[in-house]
Parts: C-alpha cells; sequence; structure tokens
C-alpha cells in the first residue's frame, strides 16, 4: 500500500494543529502526538510484560496503533470530551464514515486491512488487552502535552475541566504497571519526556517548509511504511513488528546530537562514523539508564546499523543480505530486520517532506537538490521486491 494517495493522507496528519483553541507553543500536530502515542505504548507493553507476565501480541499493538492513527486522521482535531461522547453514541455510525473516507481518498487501500480495521473498533473482545494500552498511551502522550500549555491557559475558561478529565482517564488504567511508575515520575517519565523533545526538533530545519515536520512525526511515518512493505514481503509477525520498531526508533539518537544531515556527515571523510560512534557512546549514556536494563539490547538493535539488514542469533547481532532474511530467517526466533527497505522508507519520507512543500509554493535550494537526488537515486529501483521506483513516478515532477 505504498503509494501516493496513501503516503499524502499519512502527511495531512501534519496539518492538524492540536490545541488550537489554546495559547501554546509549536510543536502540537497530530502527527506528533500519534507518534509519542506509539512511543509511549512500547513502554507500556514492556512493562506489563515484564512486571504482570502479560502475553501480548505485538502486531495486534502496532496495527492497532495505525488503526487509530488513521481514524483520528480522517476526524480531525476533535476536543477529546467531543469525542469520546461522539464515539459512545454514534460510534458505529462515525466509523463507518470513516471507512468510507478511507476508501474514497486513498482508492487502492487493501481489503482485508480495511476488515482489519472494522473489526478493531467494532469487536470489543479484538485483542482487549492491547486496545487498553493503546487508550493509556493516548491519555499519557495527551497528557504530557497538556502540562506543557496548562501554565499558559491556567485561569481561561475551561482548562481546569480539561485537567480533571485527563487525569480521570488515567486513574481507570492505574491497574497497568508502567502507568502507575509514571505516576511516580521515574526514569521511565524521564524517558518518555526525553523522546517527547523529538517533537520540536524540524527536519529540514535550514530550509521554511509546509507541512513542517519532526524527527519523532518522520520516526511514525517510516515505521508505518516499513509495516506495510513487511506485509508485502509475506513477512512473519516478528519481522514485521521488528522493522516497524526500528523505523519507529531509528532516529532516536538525534534526540541527543539533533538532526545532521547527510551533506553535513558526507562532507569530511570519515565523520559519518565519528557520528555513529558518538551517537553510540551518548545512547549508553544518557538513554539506556532510563529504561530497564532487559530492554537495553533490544534499543540498541533498534538504534545501532538501523538500515543494515540483520538477525539475531544467540544473541549476536548477524549482518546478512534481503534475500537471505526472505529465504532462510523469516520466521520466529531470528528478530529480522529489513533494513533496506527502512532506508528506502526514510528517503522516500525525505523525498514526500520536499516534494509537498514544493506543491504548495515553498522551496529553496536545498530542497530542489535534495528532491532531485533522491529522485535520482530510487529510478526503477527495487529492493527486496518493493518497486520504490514505481511509487517516485507516481510523484509528479515540479518545475
Amino acid at each position: 500500500m505504498l503509494t501516493k494517495s496513501f503516503i499524502e493522507f499519512l502527511y495531512d496528519a501534519a496539518h492538524i494543529q492540536r490545541w488550537n483553541e489554546h495559547i501554546r507553543p509549536s510543536g502540537f500536530t497530530e502527527l506528533d502526538k500519534q507518534a509519542h502515542k506509539i512511543m509511549i505504548m512500547y513502554v507500556l507493553a514492556r512493562h506489563e510484560e515484564d512486571d504482570h507476565g502479560a502475553q501480548l501480541n505485538w502486531r495486534l499493538l502496532i496495527e492497532g496503533g495505525i488503526f487509530e492513527f488513521l481514524q483520528r486522521n480522517v476526524l480531525t482535531d476533535i476536543k477529546p470530551q467531543i469525542f469520546h461522547e461522539m464515539m459512545r453514541v454514534y460510534g458505529k455510525e462515525l466509523n463507518a464514515w470513516v471507512y468510507q473516507e478511507l476508501r474514497r481518498r486513498i482508492p487502492d487501500i487493501q481489503e482485508d486491512f480495511m476488515e482489519k480495521m472494522q473489526l478493531y473498533f467494532e469487536d470489543p473482545q479484538y485483542c482487549a488487552m492491547e486496545k487498553k494500552i493503546l487508550r493509556a498511551a493516548h491519555y499519557l502522550a495527551t497528557k504530557w502535552e497538556f502540562e506543557l500549555i496548562y501554565h499558559f491557559n491556567e485561569g481561561i475558561y475551561g482548562s481546569e475541566d480539561t485537567k480533571a478529565v485527563i487525569e480521570n482517564e488515567l486513574e481507570d488504567h492505574y491497574d497497568l504497571a508502567a502507568v502507575k511508575k509514571l505516576a511516580l515520575k521515574g526514569k521511565s517519565s524521564k524517558f518518555i519526556d526525553l523522546v517527547g523533545q523529538l517533537r520540536f526538533q524540524k527536519r529540514w530545519a535550514q530550509s521554511p517548509r509546509v507541512p513542517e515536520t519532526s524527527v519523532m512525526g518522520h520516526e511514525l511515518l517510516v515505521a508505518i511504511m516499513g509495516y506495510f512493505c513487511a506485509v508485502k514481503l509475506g513477512a512473519c509477525d516478528e519481522r514485521i513488528v521488528g522493522d516497524f520498531l526500528c523505523g519507529l526508533f531509528h532516529d532516536l539518537p538525534e534526540v541527543l546530537t539533533r538532526d545532521i544531515i547527510s551533506p553535513v556527515k558526507r562532507s569530511v571523510p570519515g565523520l559519518d562514523e565519528l557520528i555513529k560512534r558518538m551517537e553510540e557512546r551518548m545512547v549508553a549514556e544518557k538513554i539506556l539508564p532510563l529504561l530497564p536494563y532487559t530492554w537495553h539490547e533490544d534499543i540498541l538493535y533498534y538504534t545501532q546499523n538501523e538500515f543494515s539488514n540483520r538477525v539475531r542469533i544467540d544473541g549476536k547481532v548477524v549482518q546478512t543480505s534481503i534475500e537471505e532474511i526472505g529465504s532462510k530467517y523469516n520466521k520466529p526466533g531470528f528478530h529480522a530486520i529489513d533494513g533496506s527497505v527502512l532506508k528506502g522508507c526514510d528517503n522516500l519520507s525525505a523525498f514526500v517532506e520536499v516534494w509537498l512543500s514544493r506543491r504548495y509554493g515553498i522551496t529553496s535550494k536545498h530542497m530542489e537538490e535534495g528532491e532531485r537526488a533522491i529522485r535520482k537515486q530510487y529510478k526503477n529501483k527495487i529492493i527486496g521486491g518493493i518497486d520504490f521506483g514505481r511509487v517516485y513516478d507516481e510523484f509528479p515532477i515540479i518545475d
């Protein structure tokens, strides 16, 4: 489902401004909120497995996050209280309209995906625990935003009511292990604060651009594109989950180093490798101490050599080819990552960021050069069975 119509629809979330009836700083788009929510979901789910022995289906967690993202992208920024009341009274009718809109706006959307989405929203018993974790992640991301803008809006009519609603909703999720931990403002809370800063780090910071996108929003878009590529490749569930989470966390070190653009990395021989070593050291010193030790291996696996094709065998990371992943390692136990496909998604995301802005008439020398270079790099290019060249051909050249 890697098509122009679908990718453009995903980017619509970067236009949706949250809390737009409040005084607020920048960095409050629906895209950023959904990205932060999925990162928080990861923390909640891992704690639930570790502390309560929960048996979670990670593919359903990821798919639920994608379904909810698409739903909110259609319904735009409805105030939480209004949204939940509408869903309580007219949920079936609203969701039917969402499905209709998705089919209209993304003509090539896959029917089996839509059937799964319908099951998710209409069957209360379907992945009930995964839904609960996603709901808690949603309210925690909302609470994180509101705490930032509350002091700007203190005393304004309705602010105290909004605060009370958010706190009451979270109280309903105190049976989840991580919700209690986060309420104590411990190290897991500091990790969520730290990754939240990726909301405010703008991509292509040297160029004016519409819509502006953050590093965090970019990570979620790469993760979603990586998910659909993995499904198209016939990947097993573990491989699908690995590709998604690697896409989600691939730029995590940039919360410490900021976004260093590729031309700078290539400007001096060896600089790219030096930056990689610095990132690895800073992740070890600043990020890993905020997470349980048992998670460190996975976070390093998702953030180091993030675009290499790799598997884990007997606890060791082994570099391989995307062809071997498909033929030998496409089964549970190998934790396969299709790094070259994710690199294709990463570059496609950068290209679309530039293409959309230029379509709106806002451009710069950096963006023009970037668009031309990426388009040329992926001309007629197929990676592991994913025809990236065809996707680029769908985006007309802007003179």
